[in-house]
């Protein structure tokens, strides 16, 4: 019971550093600048149900991706880790991809999918993410994992729905200084992913 209760709190934080809804919340607020509520709320819905299909997919077929491109997990954690760590570093470096940073939008429920959904709710580091919590692991623990995100995507979606209210008073300081809390986080996940990967790959587990 301790060692699920320990991978549920690590699936929890890894998966909250890397959505991270509070500062995915200021992009939200960018990408439907002018929308009527009705609007707003059709693509949070849209955006945030999306992203969980695809994850959930990607967490339920990993073992086969795995077997069908003959992945093995050490080589997945390595490079996975690799993706995870400079997406973190980028994060503390104040770079955003230039998704986030649109000037000109039409604001319709299409942004709900891409870039919304795609890539930023489930984007390469979320997959990487989900996928790396499955590998290797005991049933129970997939439909954790399943649970886990569904539970960081109804975080996003209040989030998202209390955005006006949550950057009025907390400011836009503050949310940057968390993304870079955030950063630094999923820097350290990437770190520990390539570890485990090395030691896996040497035999090394038990050291």
């Amino acid at each position: 019971m301790d060692n699920l209760l320990t991978f549920a709190i690590t699936v929890f934080t890894g998966f909250f550093a890397i959505t991270n809804p509070i500062s995915n919340m200021t992009v939200f607020v960018s990408l439907t600048q002018g929308a009527d509520k009705i609007t707003k709320n059709a693509i949070n819905k849209k955006s945030n149900f999306i992203a969980f299909i695809i994850v959930t997919v990607f967490i339920l077929l990993g073992k086969y991706i795995f077997e069908l491109f003959n992945i093995s997990i050490p080589a997945f954690k390595i490079t996975g880790g690799i993706l995870i760590f400079f997406i973190g570093f980028d994060m503390l470096q104040s770079k955003q991809s230039n998704v986030k940073t649109l000037d000109h939008v039409h604001v319709d429920e299409d942004i709900a999918v891409s870039p919304l959904a795609i890539p930023i709710l489930a984007g390469p580091g979320t997959i990487v993410t989900a996928m790396n919590f499955v590998a290797n692991v005991e049933t129970i623990q997939i439909f954790m994992v399943i649970a886990i995100f569904g539970t960081m995507s109804l975080i996003t979606f209040f989030t998202f729905k209390l955005s006006d209210h949550i950057v009025r008073i907390v400011g836009r300081n503050v949310i940057s200084v968390i993304g870079k809390i955030m950063g630094l986080i999923i820097a350290i996940i990437g770190t520990g992913m390539i570890i485990q990967g090395i030691k896996i790959s040497f035999d090394l587990i038990a050291s």
